[in-house]
């Protein structure tokens, strides 16, 4: 079939919406329809190189919609199933999985190589084959991906809403819950209130922190970090480190959760300089891939007993997690109407990153 994709053809380019050849699934895969696809800041790491991939690619990770078709041997779902995509797959059977880190599954080694799991590809177009983003390719209205990367959810589920559950809740909010702990009382700060940022607000809400400092050098997303559950906000770290000393009496912060567009080298240092005794640094941030040295005192680390963590995903299970966040938004304990600030249709898609970029969104939303 033809469809209309956003498509990154070279390194700094724009996306260039076409239409371009799909495939139908094939055996373990699905044909899905979708109704939204969010706009997350590792979709322009493609076009800056940070996440380094064979060009040309299908753009996006982060989509909720129908299933159109399925190929053979899926049992799982039906045509006309709603679903939610999660950007890492999880296969269930090897040794992470079977472990409970299904965040680390052995097919996650796939997600940034471009064809799918039988290394072939689905997107065509001039003549080339097309790379799907982490074996999703969101940014078309129809995709096929792998049933390994799908989640069932109930049919009533608002699925414009739900897109963003494939991504930016579970990274942030379990970056504060599942990788950092945080505990009822814990003081919390999260450098960065994107789409990400703001879910890691949320997750210390929830987690019960008794203070939640947010950074963030844009008014607007200082402001839209208090609607998420902030009880403080500063425009820097060095403000932010006054407010921390000053709150916790000089105890200083149980994490700091680096939610920033980029993880520079020199952030793991300033979120160091914020956390006291045991305190953790959580980087959920991508850093750049050609960066391996990180700032910070080794005396401290070791005195004071400190930790920095990697977090992919929140360190979450996407079978489980998705649809327990979606049962806490239909509750009203999770904000997922105030976290798209915008929608913008697929032609708009690069005004929707040039609004990511100039700190007018915390999360935009393509809607098809």
């Amino acid at each position: 079939m033809r469809t209309k994709a956003a498509v990154l053809w070279e390194l700094g380019g724009k996306w260039e919406v076409d239409e371009v050849e799909l495939d139908p699934p094939k055996a373990g895969e699905v044909l899905l329809k979708l109704t939204a696809s969010g706009m997350c800041h590792s979709d322009y790491h493609l076009v800056t190189g940070d996440i380094p991939v064979n060009l040309p690619y299908v753009g996006g990770h982060e989509g909720a919609g129908v299933v159109a078709e399925v190929g053979p041997g899926v049992t799982d779902v039906e045509v006309g199933d709603s679903v939610v995509l999660s950007f890492l797959p999880a296969c269930g059977k090897c040794s992470h999985c079977a472990r409970g880190m299904t965040n680390l599954c052995d097919l996650g080694a796939h997600i940034i190589q471009g064809p799918q799991l039988d290394g072939t590809y689905r997107f065509h177009a001039k003549g080339k084959d097309l790379g799907q983003m982490c074996l999703l390719g969101t940014f078309s209205e129809y995709t096929v991906v792998p049933m390994a990367s799908v989640v069932k959810v109930d049919p009533d589920t608002n699925l414009e809403k739900a897109a963003v559950i494939g991504c930016s809740v579970p990274t942030g909010f379990g970056s504060v819950t599942n990788t950092a702990g945080v505990r009822p009382g814990d003081a919390v700060v999260i450098m960065g209130v994107g789409g990400i940022g703001a879910n890691a607000v949320q997750g210390a809400k929830v987690a019960g922190a008794r203070h939640i400092v947010a950074i963030d050098p844009v008014e607007f997303k200082r402001d839209q970090a208090k609607i998420f559950g902030a009880t403080h906000t500063a425009p820097d770290v060095p403000t932010a480190q006054a407010l921390i000393t000053d709150l916790t009496r000089g105890v200083m912060a149980d994490a700091c959760i680096i939610t920033t567009d980029v993880a520079e080298a020199g952030y793991v240092a300033e979120a160091l300089s914020l956390v006291g005794r045991r305190g953790k640094v959580i980087v959920t941030a991508i850093g750049h891939p050609t960066e391996l040295t990180i700032g910070g005192s080794l005396f401290e680390l070791t005195l004071y007993e400190k930790s920095i963590h990697g977090a992919l995903f929140g360190s979450s299970n996407p079978r489980h997690d998705i649809p327990r966040y979606l049962e806490m938004y239909k509750l009203g304990e999770l904000k997922l109407d105030e976290l798209i600030t915008r929608e913008y249709t697929l032609d708009e898609v690069n005004k929707g990153y040039t609004d990511m970029l100039e700190g007018r969104n915390i999360r935009g939303v393509i809607r098809y």
